[in-house]
C-alpha cells in the first residue's frame, strides 16, 4: 500500500514540476517574424529604413528558439527562451562582422536587446522590458 501511495504521489510531484510557471513556452504567437516599431528615440521611419526585426520563426528544441535579427547593416544571431511566467532569456548574440556607414541603431539595438528580461504579447505586439524600464516594442511582420 505504501508503494501505490509513494508512487502516485512522484507522479502528482512530477507533474507540479512540468507544469511550473517558469517552464518554457511553446506559444505558435510567438513563431512569427516581428518589425520593430518602437525603440528608444528612434522614430517609427528609422526602424523601417532599416529593416529592423527579430525572427522566432525557427522551431523551438529544448524550450529554446534559435533567432535571428537584423537592424541595418549586420545579421544577428540568438537563443531565446521564453517563460509561461512573461520572462524571456536571450543569450549566445553574436552577428557578422560588417562595417556599415551608420550603425548606431544596430548597436543600440544589440545592447539593448539582451539585457531584455519580460515580454507580453498584446494583440499582434511582441514587447519585450527590462529592469531599467526600456522597451522594445514588436509588430507581426503578417498585422503590418
Amino acid at each position: 500500500m505504501k508503494k501505490i501511495q509513494l508512487t502516485v504521489l512522484c507522479i502528482l510531484c512530477l507533474g507540479f514540476i512540468l507544469n511550473c510557471s517558469s517552464a518554457a513556452l511553446t506559444n505558435p504567437r510567438l513563431k512569427r517574424d516581428w518589425m520593430l516599431v518602437s525603440f528608444k528615440n528612434y522614430t517609427k521611419e528609422d526602424l523601417i529604413r532599416n529593416q529592423a526585426k527579430i525572427d522566432l520563426t525557427a522551431s523551438a528544441e529544448n524550450g529554446k528558439i534559435r533567432g535571428g535579427a537584423f537592424a541595418g547593416c549586420n545579421k544577428v544571431f540568438f537563443t531565446a527562451a521564453f517563460k509561461k511566467d512573461g520572462t524571456v532569456k536571450f543569450s549566445d548574440i553574436g552577428s557578422t562582422l560588417m562595417a556599415c556607414q551608420d550603425m548606431k541603431l544596430e548597436h543600440d539595438f544589440v545592447k539593448n536587446f539582451g539585457t531584455m528580461q519580460y515580454f507580453k504579447l498584446e494583440g499582434h505586439f511582441l514587447i519585450l522590458n527590462d529592469n531599467q524600464g526600456n522597451t522594445m516594442k514588436f509588430i507581426a511582420s503578417d498585422w503590418d
